[in-house]
């Protein structure tokens, strides 16, 4: 299993409605709107590096009111 946290910079005044929306989308375990350079932080969880990059591109991105996403695959060190 593949977690990740999903950086999200969205439209100004979109932040709510998008982690509301982007809770909704399976294999997304957490989206929460926060304060500072991101507007809202996403944890999400695939079972490859494949599918987590396919939830990101084809799931998070076509969400309403989003300018840039950067993703951030955990790692155990």
């Amino acid at each position: 299993m593949v977690h990740a946290y999903i950086l999200i910079q969205t439209e100004v005044g979109k932040a709510a409605q998008v982690a509301s929306t982007i809770s909704e989308i399976a294999g997304v375990t957490k989206a929460e709107d926060v304060t500072g350079p991101y507007d809202v932080i996403v944890t999400a969880e695939a079972q490859s590096v494949d599918e987590l990059g396919r939830l990101v591109v084809a799931r998070v991105q076509s969400v309403d009111g989003i300018t840039r996403t950067l993703t951030c695959p955990v790692v155990n060190i």
